[in-house]
């Protein structure tokens, strides 16, 4: 298997794939980075990768998996919008220790996963056929699914189908409806993200500053954030891994307003809806009319943080998997 800066942009680096038969090493840091420290140390990831399909090519879609292969509970965990699965590693390795088993894929364009040939693709309709082959390879009935931000639209989405394979939901700081205005937002964000750094320090100080709504982090966890989210090149540089072209859905004269209702209407299973409090992409309006007119929803309220709480606090981690371990026992 090759090494990070030794792979093209998002190709899977090394890891046991208990999926798909892969024999390297398990839990290796990359070369030129230390693997972050500061919380108990689990059983070591799996990384593996299953291929998705758009209009125009195959795509490799990259994931990480934790906890014991055949438990009888599952748990899909999907990243925000530029981010990917390894943000989930403190919440994952608790559910794991719990018995679970967890998969938090790279969505595509993201991390360890391939980029999309044609820009257009990027979407949550490609976003949520990519997650029904993983559901697929990972060959589950039903799952418990938590996503952040983006990975809470797909899950609203994916949830409010007929048949839906979600048994329960936990959407972190977005709702079904997205106003263009906060959309704009997002574009000139994307738009001005950054192609590269020249070290690692570089990296973690940016993420810092463009994650602040994240909250206090310690310092462990802004270095995981930063080192997961960049590889290094031959030229000495850290590349971002994430596909400048996800912007283009977001570019000025394209965007309209959000609106994902009808899906959230329709959804069965019960959900955990988490709110930052100083979130400015999930409103207080927003969120009581989603207790008000969809599933069975309890709303927990997160202090110190805007968009989106990272689920990297103890307290933060144990909210969200008291919640999945106790529904899964009613």
């Amino acid at each position: 298997m090759m090494d990070a800066e030794d792979a093209r942009p998002g190709e899977a680096d090394g890891g046991r794939d208990r999926l798909s038969g892969g024999s390297s090493p398990a839990g290796r840091p990359r070369r030129g980075q230390r693997r972050a420290t500061g919380w108990a140390d689990a059983d070591a990831p799996r990384h593996g990768f299953v291929h998705g399909v758009s209009r125009h090519a195959f795509h490799r879609i990259a994931y990480t998996e934790w906890g014991p292969p055949d438990a009888s509970r599952a748990v899909v965990c999907v990243h925000g919008l530029t981010r990917q699965g390894r943000d989930f590693d403190r919440l994952a390795a608790d559910l794991a220790r719990r018995g679970y088993r967890v998969v938090c894929p790279d969505l595509p364009g993201r991390g360890r996963s391939e980029w999309l040939q044609n820009h257009d693709d990027y979407g949550l309709p490609q976003y949520c056929m990519d997650m029904a082959v993983l559901l697929a390879r990972m060959q589950v009935e039903r799952v418990d699914w938590v996503g952040t931000s983006l990975g809470g639209l797909i899950g609203i989405v994916m949830a409010g189908m007929p048949q839906a394979p979600i048994a329960r939901l936990v959407v972190n700081d977005i709702g079904p409806y997205l106003s263009w205005a906060a959309l704009s937002r997002i574009g000139a964000y994307l738009r001005q993200m950054p192609a590269s750094f020249p070290d690692l320090p570089a990296a973690v100080r940016y993420y810092r500053e463009i994650l602040a709504p994240f909250g206090n982090l310690d310092d462990a966890a802004w270095l995981h954030l930063a080192e997961h989210s960049v590889a290094r090149t031959d030229g000495g540089a850290w590349r971002v891994l994430c596909d400048p072209g996800i912007a283009r859905a977001f570019r000025p004269g394209l965007l309209y307003n959000l609106n994902l209702w009808r899906y959230w209407d329709a959804i069965r299973c019960e959900v955990l809806l988490l709110r930052g409090e100083k979130s400015d992409m999930l409103s207080s309006d927003t969120a009581a009319q989603m207790l008000r007119r969809g599933p069975h929803t309890a709303l927990k309220q997160v202090p110190g943080c805007g968009h989106a709480p990272p689920l990297l606090s103890r307290e933060q981690i144990k909210g969200v998997a008291d919640w999945v371990v106790s529904a899964s026992a009613s």
